[in-house]
């Protein structure tokens, strides 16, 4: 998730194990915990831009990372705050709880989350996009209304309670979404005779009322969106998987790190020329079948017996309010 609602999360949990005690400190200390796992990014820096997209969510989200990082931010904690008589076990309780409820979160949007590191599998249940203000706004709000309080007033606890509930209460009800547009989805094929061999849907930037669909078969991949205010069918639009036009470019280690990344989720196409590998997990900036353009796409290109992949800066990802405009009418049917 977005780096504001995960500070509101970690936040919310340092005042449910420690407000009592340090009050407004305990949420402080949780917020800045609550963001340690993003700090891969920075990571990042040190590798290739590939390798770096490959690493994050991986190791910093991991419940062995927590493990071994939260009785050193506990022992840390717990002598800052002796005076206020903060335990060692509860500090490190608070460290762990705030490192994984992080991870947590992260594994119910598109982008893999490596919790059980150093096995492959990311968890991924897709039911959330990275940003979604139903999300976070109300939890924010509670969590104001509890810094207001003195840290022994009861009511204190209860905003905080509130929050913690409304926000796993949303989160819970995304997978219920997901599961019934699932379904509809699933019978909508059916009934359109396609054939597939994999199935995902996802939700749409900022909402739960339009969700995206990838639907892999051997040649290809149709895309398809549905939101409960549509009035017509389902419509799918058909893309070949183009593999073809990486020629030898396919052999290469960056391409393969590619494949992973997008978990398989992939079409090669080119333009002008050049090729592009496009991860279709993240969906399409236009919905033109002759001329695509997806919201994360890579340019690849070969010298000298090297392949790099170099991501493109797509337009309509910098045309935000033409892109917005475009989602919200989406979102009111089709």
């Amino acid at each position: 998730m977005d780096s504001l609602t995960q500070i509101v999360l970690g936040a919310a949990v340092g005042e449910a194990v420690l407000g009592k005690k340090i009050g407004n400190r305990a949420v402080l200390y949780g917020g800045i915990i609550g963001t340690i796992p993003d700090l891969d990014v920075f990571l990042g820096h040190f590798y290739d831009p590939i390798t770096a997209l490959e690493i994050h969510r991986g190791f910093s989200h991991s419940f062995v990372f927590f493990a071994l990082l939260s009785p050193l931010l506990g022992l840390l904690l717990s002598r800052i705050e002796r005076r206020r008589e903060v335990g060692l076990f509860q500090a490190i309780w608070m460290a762990f709880l705030c490192l994984a409820t992080h991870a947590i979160l992260d594994a119910f949007t598109t982008w893999g989350t490596q919790l059980f590191w150093p096995h492959p599998y990311r968890a991924g249940i897709q039911s959330i996009f990275v940003i979604d203000p139903l999300y976070t706004l109300p939890f924010l709000f509670c969590l104001i209304m509890a810094m207001r309080l003195h840290r022994d007033d009861e009511k204190r606890r209860k905003w905080n309670r509130i929050g913690l509930w409304i926000s796993s209460c949303y989160l819970f009800l995304t997978v219920i979404v997901k599961q019934v547009t699932t379904d509809i989805f699933e019978t909508s094929l059916s009934t359109k005779a396609i054939l597939y061999d994999r199935l995902i849907v996802k939700p749409s930037p900022f909402n739960i009322n339009l969700w995206n669909a990838n639907i892999q078969t051997a040649v290809g991949y149709w895309l398809g969106d549905f939101s409960y205010f549509d009035t017509s069918p389902i419509t799918y639009t058909f893309y070949p998987r183009g593999i073809y036009l990486m020629g030898t470019m396919g052999d290469s280690e960056t391409v393969k790190q590619l494949i992973r990344i997008s978990e398989g989720w992939y079409i090669i196409t080119q333009r002008d020329g050049k090729t592009y590998f496009n991860d279709l997990r993240f969906g399409l900036i236009n919905d033109n079948p002759k001329n695509p353009e997806f919201a994360f796409s890579y340019e690849l290109t070969l010298s000298n017996g090297k392949v790099t992949a170099t991501e493109v800066d797509n337009k309509g990802r910098r045309e935000g309010v033409k892109l917005l405009q475009r989602l919200i009418k989406r979102i009111a049917g089709n």
